[in-house]
């Protein structure tokens, strides 16, 4: 265990009922100092404007209570490598007004599911999730504001873009010139995808495996979430900390690692019943230090 370990930034995602500014005391509620919310319906293309008012209480409440970094999931529909025109071109507006909320609402990270090339080469569908993601936040005045697109790891699905390190760092890598872009890492997805983070061996290999890949420094936040599938399944299905099959000592780890002392964990748990996200995020606190 890491002696004189900092303050490290734990949290979960929240619903945004009665106002996304709310989900800021909520996470003051359930203990937590960062949170992540969507930004609309994830699973509607069309999306309202951002409440200017509801905005300016979000920023006010959290820099009163020092909770951050904001971050904000985008939308499950958006798919920058579709195969399909009208499917890639729905994404790309909708990627981009996913962008301009994260900006208005102050949020430092926007993750993104480099989405599925079925039909395509892998190659060209990572040449198209580049030019999407390009063309979404082209001419938008986010220089400054510390904002950062950040492309998730997936599972490993067929077809799925991002299932490996690569392939994460070779999107990073074509962004890089034209996007403000980091690395957003899913405990889940990374076990199920085949990497080791449970036995303290495998654990280091990972951890080098991405500082060779994506770089640590690249990784801004870790999606904390234990799988109800085995290592290696490919199989995205998100359990409780500590009661997958990645097990607690797992979550210790990674939160005491002081080479990830620089990300947020977030958990995306299921919410099963009334204060499961204050339990999990309980949990994630208590394996601190």
């Amino acid at each position: 265990m890491t002696k004189g370990i900092g303050v490290r930034r734990i949290g979960v995602h929240l619903g945004t009922a009665g106002g996304a500014s709310n989900a800021v005391e909520r996470a003051r509620e359930i203990g937590a100092n960062t949170f992540q919310i969507f930004s609309s319906s994830p699973r509607m293309w069309k999306a309202p404007k951002v409440d200017v008012a509801q905005a300016a209480r979000m920023r006010e409440l959290r820099a009163k209570h020092d909770v951050g970094p904001l971050v904000i999931h985008t939308s499950y529909l958006v798919n920058v490598c579709s195969q399909t025109e009208d499917v890639r071109k729905k994404s790309v507006d909708a990627f981009r007004g996913e962008i301009e909320r994260a900006l208005a609402w102050g949020a430092e990270y926007l993750v993104l599911h480099p989405g599925s090339w079925k039909g395509l080469t892998r190659d060209e569908g990572l040449k198209l999730a580049a030019e999407s993601i390009t063309k979404a936040i082209e001419g938008l005045a986010w220089q400054g504001t510390g904002f950062e697109i950040l492309i998730e790891n997936t599972a490993g699905a067929e077809f799925s873009l991002g299932g490996s390190f690569e392939q994460v760092a070779e999107l990073v890598a074509r962004l890089r010139a034209t996007a403000p872009v980091g690395v957003c890492l899913d405990t889940c997805h990374t076990h199920v995808a085949g990497y080791d983070l449970v036995t303290a061996e495998g654990y280091e290999e990972t951890v080098k495996l991405a500082a060779a890949t994506v770089g640590l420094d690249a990784v801004k936040v870790w999606h904390c979430n234990d799988a109800k599938a085995e290592r290696g399944s490919k199989l995205d299905r998100h359990e409780h900390i500590g009661q997958g099959t990645m097990g607690v000592e797992a979550f210790r780890r990674l939160v005491n690692d002081e080479r990830w002392g620089h990300c947020a964990f977030v958990a995306e748990t299921p919410v099963d019943e009334p204060g499961d996200e204050e339990r999990n995020v309980r949990v994630l606190k208590s394996l601190v230090g």
